[in-house]
């Protein structure tokens, strides 16, 4: 029987390779003048910039543009409102990867609104936001975070008192995400690695959660079938292949949409304290950590009786998608085992960092596992299981 499930709205959705080409026409319907978010360089040396300035110039859009170097911060999003909330903007545009994306978001959000982003976030601000926004699109030029198909916007605050927060509301889900595998393919193969094992984990994690359903199932092994074989010759041999970029393409866009109805796991209910006290991209958090926490969660499952099966069985069948083997029940401790192979070889083969690149010690293991959360993990893992998580991932 189908359990009752619920499914959150997804943006009009223009996926190809070429469809950057055809972005100036779907904003002139929009309107404008526009503002442009992006990175700080990369459109420049992909030369994709210049060929938005000439779209935009052919179709007579106005546009002002912000840049955004790393993850967005509240003061960021604070700084840029205050510059254009009185200058008419009609539409927000973020050409990026998934921080440029959540920055237009949270800008997108906040232009309507008289006060500052701190008021609304999770966790800090206490003030409910009314889902009014400047319409939205979300262009990604990275495969990783599927920002573009999401409700919520992430910043940061990095330091001693760091934090990492989301502004959230079902209303901020993009009004058009134009995914054109194209962009990716000046992605450095280091930024390609930790956005590609950022998906995956994004999708095995909706996929085992507790709130996971039918669709957001369908959904997750879909994206896991594409990008299975994409993920290494994406970041090796194959990088400037179109059909490689768009498997990965496709894997972190649906990966969007599968989190933002089924949710995360303990990978992601550590990333937020990892974070905001370290400088550390998202995506080698994700990276580094899922396959150390599919470990553990499998093991405690293992040892929870029969009321676990069908986490396990979830993973035995993402262990026979990745391997190529067929799914059969009298396999499944061996196909988890695949699983946590298959994942630790990837984590070798794209040379994913250790957290102790990143400054972290053995001193700061007991105050990141006391602020993670497990979030939607198939199983709560005590403190003392998340701090020998990290352990082997230090």
């Amino acid at each position: 029987m189908i359990q009752p499930f619920t499914f959150s709205g997804v943006p009009a959705i223009r996926f190809g390779a070429g469809e950057f080409r055809r972005l100036s026409a779907i904003i002139r319907e929009m309107g404008d003048p526009i503002l442009v978010v992006t990175g700080a360089s990369s459109l420049e040396r992909s030369g994709k910039w210049d060929a938005l300035v000439k779209g935009l110039a052919q179709e007579s859009i106005r546009f002002s543009r912000v840049t955004v170097k790393g993850e967005p911060s509240p003061d960021f999003v604070d700084q840029t409102v205050s510059r254009f909330r009185d200058r008419g903007i009609r539409v927000v545009l973020a050409v990026g990867g998934g921080s440029v994306v959540d920055a237009g978001k949270a800008v997108s959000a906040m232009l309507p609104q008289n006060a500052s982003v701190y008021d609304f976030l999770e966790g800090i601000g206490t003030a409910t936001h009314n889902g009014e926004k400047v319409p939205f699109v979300a262009v990604p030029t990275t495969s990783g975070t599927g920002s573009e198909a999401t409700k919520n916007a992430v910043l940061s605050q990095v330091g001693p008192q760091g934090f990492k927060k989301s502004i959230r509301h079902d209303r901020f889900v993009p009004d058009v995400a134009v995914v054109d595998p194209e962009l990716a393919v000046s992605c450095p193969p280091e930024v390609s690695a930790a956005c590609g094992m950022d998906a995956f984990t994004q999708l095995l994690e909706s996929y085992v959660s507790t709130r996971a359903g039918p669709v957001t199932d369908a959904l997750a092994f879909s994206g896991i079938a594409h990008l299975k074989d994409s993920l290494i010759p994406a970041c090796t041999t194959r990088g400037d292949s179109i059909d490689t970029r768009a498997a990965m393409a496709y894997a972190s866009l649906v990966s969007g949409v599968t989190l933002a109805n089924a949710g995360l796991g303990i990978v992601h209910g550590l990333a937020s304290p990892i974070g905001g006290a370290f400088s550390i991209p998202h995506g080698v958090v994700c990276g580094t950590l899922v396959g150390a926490a599919t470990r553990i969660t499998v093991k405690k499952l293992r040892g929870q009786g029969e009321g676990d099966a069908a986490a396990l069985e979830k993973y035995a069948r993402i262990g026979a998608l990745v391997t190529g083997r067929d799914y059969r029940p009298e396999d499944l401790d061996s196909l988890c085992d695949r699983l946590m192979e298959t994942i630790d070889m990837w984590t070798e083969t794209l040379t994913i960092p250790r957290l102790s690149r990143y400054g972290i010690r053995v001193s700061d293991l007991d105050a990141i596992a006391r602020t993670a959360g497990n979030k939607n993990n198939p199983v709560p893992l005590s403190r003392e299981e998340i701090r020998a998580l990290l352990l082997m991932r230090l």
